[in-house]
């Protein structure tokens, strides 16, 4: 084989990408982009508001398609459009039929006539055995009442990479858990540089969720299809830049679908500021998700409801 040409000072020289192999910048994207070119020939349309999500909606019955990587969840009222549609995409690559759905992306689901439950208490235990966590001391809540914690506090640890171990897993924990957001937001804040004192918070909400790992999440089947939300926001609570921390949650019916807790991009001038812009942030979801509801043909006749403590 003669040997390749030297391009390091020769622009006339580019390279052509034959294949997008496993590890590469585009291979993430080269593989999204088949998958959605053989799910739209099967009549789906891409959601416009979630890229990853697909509908095939008719008169009668509607299908839906959530793609995570090359997982994916299929659902719908139109159990032979299903069987149909897992036979094509068969056909095009090799797939596997897990039947119905119980676990997905370290999320536990169960089903029965009264809706959809959601829980991640193997996830739990999982984190509670990476953190070495043997005690079986429970607390009752995450974090400590009125709490405040600042870069400053306590001593640098030697080895912070558990830490972050941990506290990456907990934002992950947060897709179900809707008690512990406000308190993994506080020791995220701190992956750089921990402290003594920051791993004691962390130990806090460990042992929170260790009394707390039966907790779940339910989609209730009967429930109205109405959207309400509540919003929050406290004043200048972070001792270190003196930013206020938006709090939101927002219901369908008696299943709490969305729920925030993040630090306000600038510091708020008074309390009805902060609650202004917590109120901004709701308002965003909202609308986000009654686009998102629409696309699934449920449809709202009347505003959404936002209720705010002032």
């Amino acid at each position: 084989m003669a040997p390749l040409p030297s391009i390091s000072h020769d622009s006339r020289y580019v390279c052509k990408l034959n294949k997008a192999l496993y590890g590469l910048k585009q291979a993430s994207r080269a593989w999204f982009e088949k998958l959605s070119i053989v799910i739209s020939s099967l009549d789906f349309v891409s959601n416009s508001h979630d890229s990853a999500l697909f509908i095939k909606c008719t008169d009668a019955c509607r299908i839906i398609l959530s793609l995570y990587v090359d997982d994916m969840i299929i659902t719908g009222d139109d159990i032979d459009g299903i069987l149909v549609l897992k036979t094509k995409l068969a056909r095009r690559s090799e797939m596997k039929d897990l039947g119905y759905l119980r676990y997905f992306l370290g999320i536990e689901v169960a089903y029965s006539l009264k809706g959809y439950l959601l829980s991640q208490s193997k996830y739990v235990a999982d984190i509670l055995e990476r953190a070495r966590l043997t005690e079986n001391k429970t607390v009752d809540t995450p974090i400590k009442v009125n709490a405040r914690y600042s870069s400053s506090d306590g001593l640098p640890l030697i080895d912070p990479t558990l830490y972050r171990i941990i506290v990456g897993s907990l934002i992950y924990l947060t897709i179900t858990r809707r008690d512990i957001p406000y308190a993994v937001h506080v020791v995220s804040q701190f992956v750089v540089s921990p402290t003594t004192v920051h791993w004691a918070a962390v130990l806090c909400i460990l042992r929170y969720l260790r009394g707390t790992d039966f907790q779940s999440l339910l989609l209730s089947s009967t429930s109205s299809l109405d959207l309400r939300a509540y919003s929050d926001a406290d004043h200048g609570s972070d001792p270190t830049d003196r930013k206020s921390v938006t709090g939101f949650c927002i219901f369908l019916g008696d299943s709490l679908i969305s729920w925030k807790s993040k630090k306000q991009s600038i510091v708020s001038q008074s309390s009805t500021e902060a609650e202004y812009r917590a109120m901004t942030s709701t308002t965003k979801e909202i609308v986000w998700l009654r686009w998102l509801l629409a696309d699934m043909r449920v449809f709202f006749s009347h505003p959404t409801p936002m209720y705010c403590d002032n």
